[in-house]
Order: C-alpha cells, then sequence, then structure tokens
C-alpha cells in the first residue's frame, strides 16, 4: 500500500483497530466484473488475532451463490474493502472549511467460497456473533446446504481517524 499522505491520522494501535471493526455493521466491498468496478455493502463477522503484535484480519460473508457479486467473486477474487464509523460534521469558520470525523479502515483481500460445512459454521458463527451478540446460534443442515459463505484474507489493510474538534 502507499504511505497515508496524511500520516498524522493513520491508525497504527491494534486495539483501536480491532474496535474499528467491532463497532461497524457494514463493510462495503469493491470489485470488477466484465460491466466494471462496483462496490456492495454486507454485513460480517470477523476474526481480528494478532501474531508477533502484528494484527491480522479475517472476514466472513453470505449470499446468494448466483448474481453479479458471485459471479464477480468467481471471475476475479481480489477485492477491496472499507468501513467506517463514529461519523459527525466538523463545523467551519466558511463553507470550505467544514470537514468530517470518522473512523475507518480501509484494505485488500482475496474473497474465497466455502464448501466445508465445518468452515461455512464457523463463517457464519462469526457473522451471527458480530451482528447479534448473544443470539442462540444453530443452523439447520437445509440453511447450510443453500447459503453461500465466503471468506475474506485481507492481505492489507490500514485505519485512519479524524477526531471531532474538542468541545463541539
Amino acid at each position: 500500500m502507499q504511505p497515508m499522505r496524511l500520516y498524522k491520522r493513520e491508525i497504527k494501535d491494534p486495539e483501536l483497530l480491532k474496535e474499528i471493526v467491532e463497532k461497524c455493521d457494514v463493510i462495503r466491498l469493491g470489485m470488477t466484473d466484465e460491466d466494471g468496478m462496483f462496490i456492495v455493502p454486507v454485513n460480517y463477522g470477523y476474526t481480528f488475532t494478532f501474531t508477533d503484535g502484528k494484527p491480522s484480519l479475517t472476514f466472513y460473508i453470505h449470499g446468494a451463490a448466483e448474481g453479479r457479486k458471485a459471479c464477480a467473486f468467481a471471475s476475479a477474487p481480489g477485492i477491496a474493502f472499507e468501513m467506517d464509523y463514529m461519523h459527525e460534521i466538523i463545523r467551519g469558520d466558511y463553507s470550505c472549511s467544514y470537514s468530517y470525523a470518522y473512523r475507518s479502515i480501509m484494505g485488500n483481500g482475496i474473497i474465497h467460497p466455502l464448501d466445508d460445512i465445518e468452515e461455512k459454521k464457523k463463517g457464519l458463527a462469526r457473522l451471527m456473533e458480530h451482528m447479534a451478540p448473544g443470539s442462540e446460534i444453530s443452523f439447520s443442515p437445509e440453511a447450510l446446504e443453500r447459503t453461500c459463505v465466503y471468506r475474506i484474507d485481507v492481505t492489507e489493510f490500514t485505519g485512519k481517524e479524524r477526531l471531532p474538534k474538542k468541545g463541539s
């Protein structure tokens, strides 16, 4: 990845990066197919681990086995992603001095369909744990059979923040 232009906004603290992943509800996936580039917002589950102090991230999503998104995953499994939260307008003294407060993560990864039933269960469980914490998690064999589950192995990512002005 290219170095961040506004390096003072880069988030390097792994715990803060993990907080962003935990607090976001949607990840936006960017991909390409024969019609061009497109973005799809999806719910997700994840694993966020540390190896030798370095964060490692994996996402899990689900969807239909056919359609534009599924075809794009099959033909070009490299994806880009973005997620953000903590939105707030930063008011300025004049029109062009307004800005926006946020925390975000952007990155790239490779998406893989999961065919193994145990892997699908793991991915769906991660999704449920994130989207509906504390809910009972169980999957019928029929649901597992018809649900397409994907794992995104994140190859690189960065975090960025713009904090609100103090006292706002």
